[in-house]
């Protein structure tokens, strides 16, 4: 298979500097070498390329936008670069990548105490910990306030009973953070470690979708926390939901990847299947007009992406901004994955091509991270000044 050389209709790549074409060039090759090889077989199997790890701490992609404790401190416009080539790749593999860096590693070195730093982040940006975040639960997606786990001081411990539902890496975790409710109402961040009395994980299976990424379900037990375990920089909905801004940003640009594989899997194969007086079914006007669609609603995500990853290295970025992203990206991945399955035709159901598998994916990037109509709600609240989740 020839290397991967891009989507680019606009001369999108004219934008970025020489830091983000490395990025991209690296994570690229990366994928073409070592995840388009394999995922298929990791995607019928229900399993996650493990070995695929440390590579991808060497190569700096674990906390990628974060400064110092080893990480490589590029730009965002640099990681969402990378994001994008991940999920090229498969989901799964950009959700393992995601999970880390911007659900744990960012909370850690935003909020932890300098002992919770110098412990977890060289480990965890050198992929010899995996961490996970436990967030949802069983009753509570959307609604994070409303969480039904519990952590109660007792000495210099605190007691955490509870349970979380859909945590990707769940039972890989060497850590895991754990967001529970205190005796004075306070969402607090807890590190919980593996093997930990009164914790456990199990993996859920029967999945449709994000087949080549672990998910997990996490139980707390009467289980005992040290207290130094505790963030301490953060209390409320402030920390999980800051947590989750970083990860959609890497979302949308994610889904330009995902997009990008299904809408370049499709032209090729357009300008070879053959159908009528023997011409390429890519002279047919129906089938240019999807290819046009395609290519259209990619080129305006990549913009998208660029300019709120500009603005975030600007600190200048607003949650709405990356709600946009989240929601519009994702939303013409799938567009764009559904109508190269129909170019396709039922070649577009088997896994020689990567589209089905893609398209099964975005059904869950779609929902996770914020829904898509969640997302919707949160930009209405921000250009009408009134919330309507209710």
């Amino acid at each position: 298979m020839p290397a991967f050389a891009g989507v680019d209709f606009l001369d999108f790549d004219s934008l970025l500097n020489d830091e983000e074409l490395l990025a991209r060039k690296t994570a690229r090759q990366f994928v073409d070498e070592n995840v388009i090889p394999i995922i298929e077989k990791h995607n019928r199997e229900g399993t996650f390329p493990m070995e695929l790890v440390p590579k991808l701490g060497e190569l700096g992609f674990f906390g990628a936008s974060l400064e110092g404790y080893g990480c490589a401190g590029m730009s965002n416009v640099a990681y969402g670069l990378v994001t994008q080539e991940l999920e090229r790749g498969d989901s799964g593999l950009r959700s393992f990548v995601s999970v880390q860096s911007a659900l744990v590693m960012y909370p850690i070195h935003s909020y932890g105490s300098p002992e919770q730093k110098n412990k977890w982040l060289p480990q965890l940006q050198s992929g010899k910990a995996v961490g996970c975040f436990g967030l949802t639960e069983p009753q509570f997606g959307s609604n994070p306030s409303g969480m039904l786990t519990r952590a109660v001081k007792s000495g210099d411990r605190y007691i955490l009973n509870g349970e979380k539902m859909w945590i990707t890496n769940g039972s890989l975790a060497d850590v895991a953070l754990i967001w529970a409710k205190c005796e004075d109402d306070k969402i607090r961040g807890f590190l919980v470690e593996k093997g930990t009395k009164g914790f456990k994980a199990w993996d859920v299976h029967g999945k449709l979708s994000l087949r080549a990424s672990i998910t997990s379900g996490l139980a707390m037990n009467d289980c005992e926390i040290p207290a130094e375990n505790v963030l301490p920089g953060v209390s409320g909905l402030k920390g999980p939901l800051s947590c989750l801004t970083q990860a959609r940003y890497g979302i949308g640009w994610g889904a330009i990847g995902a997009a990008m594989a299904c809408y370049d899997t499709a032209l090729q194969y357009a300008k070879t299947r053959k159908q009528f007086q023997n011409k390429p079914i890519a002279s047919h006007q129906l089938v240019q007009d999807k290819l046009v669609f395609m290519i259209t609603e990619i080129s305006k995500a990549q913009l998208l992406a660029l300019h709120i990853g500009r603005r975030k290295d600007q600190g200048r970025v607003d949650p709405t901004h990356i709600s946009m992203l989240k929601m519009n990206n994702v939303w013409m991945a799938m567009e764009t994955a559904r109508k190269a399955r129909d170019i396709l035709g039922a070649n577009g159901i088997v896994d020689d091509y990567c589209i089905m598998r893609h398209m099964n994916n975005l059904e869950s990037v779609y929902t996770y991270e914020g829904t898509h109509d969640i997302h919707r709600l949160v930009i209405g609240e921000r250009i009408t000044g009134i919330p309507a989740y209710f």
